[in-house]
C-alpha cells in the first residue's frame, strides 16, 4: 500500500509544479476582487477547478446570485462527472463507495490525464498519493499568491492576474490549431459574450458566461459534429 501510495505522490509531482504558478495567479485574483487570504485559500482547498474558481470568484464579485453560481459551476464543472465515470472502469475491485467519493473530489484534467494511462488497475492509495500533491501544491500557490497580492502594489498585482487568463488561453490554442472546428467554437463564443457584454448589460457577468458557453456549445454539436474518424482518433 505505502509503494502504490508514494507511487501516486512521484507522479503527481508535475502537476503539482504546473498547478504551483496557475494556482499563484488564482491568489492575486482573489485579492484584487477584495477576498481575504483566507477566503482564497478556502476557495482552492475546497474546490480543484481553475476555471470553475476564476468564473465563480467574478461572480462572488459582481454580487451575483446563489443560481447564477450554481449553473455557471454545473456547466464549467460538468466534464469531471464524464472523467469519472471513464476511470469508474479501471478501478481496483478495493475501491469501495467511500473510497470513489473521496478521490471523485480529486479529479481534474492533468490528474484524470496520468491515471488514465495506467494500464493496471487503479488503487486507492495510488490515487490519493497522486492526488495529494497537485492539492498541495494548488492550496499553497493560492495562498503565496493572495499573501504576495496583500503586499504588493496594486499595478503589480494586476499584472501578476493575467497569469490565469494566459493559462486559458494556452488551453485552447493547441485545439483550436489542430482543429478549425474548434476554432469557430471558440471564436463564437469570445463573440457572443462580447455582444452580451455590450448589448445587453442587463445581464450578469455569471449568466452571460453560461449563455455564451450554452450557446456556442450547441451550435458546435449541430453545425459541426464529430465525425467518425474523429472519434476513432480520440479512442486511440
Amino acid at each position: 500500500m505505502k509503494q502504490q501510495f508514494f507511487k501516486g505522490v512521484r507522479h503527481g509531482v508535475p502537476i503539482m509544479l504546473g498547478y504551483l504558478s496557475v494556482s499563484f495567479g488564482f491568489g492575486v485574483l482573489c485579492i484584487r476582487q477584495n477576498l481575504s487570504i483566507l477566503a482564497a485559500v478556502g476557495i482552492s482547498v475546497t474546490n480543484l477547478t481553475s476555471a470553475g474558481q476564476v468564473a465563480g470568484v467574478e461572480i462572488i464579485a459582481a454580487s451575483g446570485s446563489l443560481i447564477e453560481m450554481i449553473l455557471c459551476q454545473l456547466v464549467i464543472n460538468l466534464r469531471y462527472s464524464l472523467m469519472s465515470l471513464s476511470l469508474s472502469q479501471k478501478l481496483a475491485p478495493s475501491f469501495t463507495l467511500m473510497h470513489r467519493l473521496f478521490v471523485g473530489y480529486g479529479i481534474t484534467d492533468e490528474i484524470f490525464a496520468v491515471a488514465s494511462s495506467r494500464k493496471e488497475p487503479l488503487t486507492p492509495p495510488y490515487m490519493y498519493g497522486l492526488i495529494l500533491t497537485p492539492f498541495l501544491g494548488w492550496s499553497f500557490g493560492t495562498l503565496i499568491g493572495a499573501i504576495a497580492g496583500d503586499i504588493m502594489p496594486a499595478s503589480v498585482t494586476a499584472a501578476l492576474s493575467l497569469m490565469l487568463y494566459a493559462m486559458f488561453i494556452a488551453i485552447i490554442i493547441p485545439p483550436a490549431k489542430k482543429n478549425k472546428k474548434v476554432l469557430l467554437v471558440v471564436l463564437l463564443a469570445a463573440a457572443l459574450s462580447v455582444v452580451i457584454h455590450y448589448c445587453l448589460p442587463m445581464i450578469s457577468g455569471g449568466f452571460a458566461v453560461i449563455i455564451a458557453a450554452l450557446v456556442s456549445s450547441v451550435i458546435g454539436a449541430l453545425f459541426f459534429p464529430v465525425s467518425a474518424e474523429e472519434r476513432g482518433e480520440a479512442a486511440s
